[in-house]
């Protein structure tokens, strides 16, 4: 599952237990639950951090419960079910009224590769670890929204052809070369210490956060159309 702190400004959401974090319907309410949790509590300077702890961020969706169904058309079910629960994840990070980070310090792949993406920042490991998305090696196509989200964060198409076409796993400095994370660091701790700094950093300009959502939305016009999110408009200037 999941837990929920705050230190000062910053949340920091953490995958806890030392297991992949596979997202199955039991983990991703608990992300949600505590997405919205931070945004009842979020105030002007806020930033969230998310992290995991074990060798995985995320490896992506529960494959292993979507086909003990016992049947193709159950695992297929389940696996749409996933998928369609993972939206509103993705929604909720356009629509989070802070800045956010994405603290990777070990393997994200498929599903959590886009959870991590889905945040406005990548920090990540150089010494283990790997971006990876699996779905041509396991003949999986990808959902529209998964399609749109790389379209619209990574903007080299090379990039984009050997993560989806290639299955390349991306460690932490290429990653770092090719535009996809912020930075790399040496290990973990100093990727929590990034973070943190980094979070810190952000949340010293205390931007309004509806403000901040709504330009982070407009970034992203087709996967926020995909995701149902619409764009508004608010003034609140500091002259």
């Amino acid at each position: 599952m999941c837990t929920l702190e705050k230190h000062g400004n910053l949340f920091i959401l953490t995958l806890t237990g030392d297991d992949q974090h596979r997202l199955n319907p039991n983990l991703i309410s608990s992300i949600l639950s505590a997405l919205s949790e931070v945004k009842v509590q979020s105030t002007r300077g806020s930033a969230l951090i998310t992290l995991a702890q074990g060798k995985f961020f995320s490896n992506g969706f529960d494959l292993d419960w979507a086909q003990s169904s016992g049947s193709k058309q159950g695992t297929e079910e389940r696996l749409n079910y996933m998928v369609e629960s993972l939206k509103p994840v993705v929604a909720a990070l356009l629509n989070l009224p802070m800045p956010t980070i994405s603290a990777v310090t070990g393997h994200a792949a498929a599903a959590g590769f886009v959870l991590a993406l889905s945040h406005d920042y990548v920090i990540m490991r150089r010494d283990r670890g790997v971006l990876y998305m699996p779905e041509v090696d396991i003949d999986l196509t990808l959902p529209d929204f998964f399609a749109a989200l790389f379209r619209e964060k990574i903007g080299a198409a090379s990039a984009r052809r050997d993560l989806l076409l290639r299955g390349l796993k991306m460690k932490g400095d290429e990653a770092e070369k090719r535009g996809i994370v912020e930075a790399a660091y040496d290990n973990e701790a100093k990727v929590r210490e990034a973070s943190v700094r980094m979070g810190e950093d952000l949340a010293k300009r205390k931007w309004e956060g509806e403000v901040y959502a709504e330009i982070r939305k407009g970034l992203y016009p087709e996967l926020c159309g995909i995701l149902g999110l619409t764009t508004k408009v608010f003034a609140y200037p500091r002259l």
